[in-house]
């Protein structure tokens, strides 16, 4: 992947001759806190969390950078059994970051025994061959009494011999010995971004993503997988106001009613949850507006997918 892009030059210090740079991709099925470990690491939220599964639908770079190491996280999709459109693009998305990468992080959840999406994800980074090495992190043994897992071993046998760490990325065990882990297996080289670089997303994605993680936290049932977000107008009315309009898509009039909820109240929760994430972001007060439409069946069709920035297969 780093053979791709220009390196970064302008004006930066001296680096120490063992510098250290690369591409992290971190893979792993559904809901296994990829998302919440990159964010911990970068000191700020850059991609959405929620205890659904599927959050994550797109790449997202996020970039952390030391004084010996740029370490440049890929965060993918979980890797799953795709029953549309979206999420094979979805699967592709990650499968695609795993030859790229220069070190691959298998993240897993330790408080349970292996599942089937596990072993796929085992069985593509097996594809990828002996080229790229990998890192498995046992994540959330917090949940488990003696911070020890059981299933530790049934792990270990699907990625064959690999450093690995037992780790809490909410709590932060073993966090920070896993970022030297890495880094060790970085190869040497520049740094590829500036230092004060976190992520390679404009704001108005990430706007429109926070505004999908406000509403995954207030919808249940299918609606948050239904869901679609987009930014429309994103302007700085005055130095500390930002106008932001965004459009909750979903597929049935009826996920559109839920959405909104009695007398609108749902979707002021969901605004009113949004602001705040959004505020944090642009360093501004917010005004957000938002609406809800109807786009029938977009999960399965290639236009529509394009559309909301999710690459449909074989396009």
């Amino acid at each position: 992947m780093s053979a791709d892009l220009d390196v970064f030059d302008a004006q930066e210090p001296s680096l120490p001759p063992d510098h250290r740079s690369g591409f992290v991709a971190v893979v792993g099925r559904p809901n296994v806190g990829k998302s919440t470990l990159i964010n911990a690491y970068l000191g700020q939220k850059i991609a959405i969390v929620s205890h659904k599964p599927q959050t994550t639908r797109t790449r997202l770079l996020g970039i952390y950078t030391g004084d010996d190491a740029q370490v440049v996280f890929v965060d993918t999709p979980g890797i799953h059994a795709p029953r549309h459109q979206l999420g094979q693009a979805m699967v592709n998305t990650a499968l695609r970051a795993i030859p790229d990468a220069d070190v691959v992080l298998f993240l897993v959840d330790a408080s349970v025994p292996p599942h089937d999406e596990d072993r796929l994800v085992a069985n593509a980074i097996g594809a990828s061959g002996d080229t790229v090495p990998a890192v498995m992190a046992l994540n959330k043994i917090d949940l488990l009494p003696s911070h020890e897992s059981p299933y530790a071993s049934a792990y270990l046998q699907l990625l064959g011999p690999a450093a690995w760490l037992p780790i809490s990325a909410t709590k932060g065990t073993n966090r920070d010995a896993l970022l030297d882990l890495i880094i060790e297996h970085l190869p040497p080289g520049p740094r590829y971004y500036p230092a004060d670089q976190i992520t390679d997303q404009q704001m108005r994605f990430t706007a429109a993503e926070l505004v999908r993680e406000a509403a995954l936290n207030h919808l249940h049932q299918e609606v948050p997988h239904a869901m679609a977000v987009v930014t429309g107008e994103f302007k700085e009315r005055s130095p500390d106001m930002t106008y932001i309009s965004a459009t909750i898509y979903v597929e049935r009039q009826s996920q559109k009613r839920i959405v909104i909820g009695q007398g609108g109240k749902t979707l002021k929760d969901i605004g009113a949850a949004a602001r705040v994430e959004i505020e944090q972001m642009v360093g501004t007060r917010v005004f957000l507006e938002l609406w809800v439409k109807v786009q029938p069946k977009w999960r399965k069709k290639a236009a529509d997918l394009r559309h909301f920035g999710y690459h449909s297969p074989g396009t």
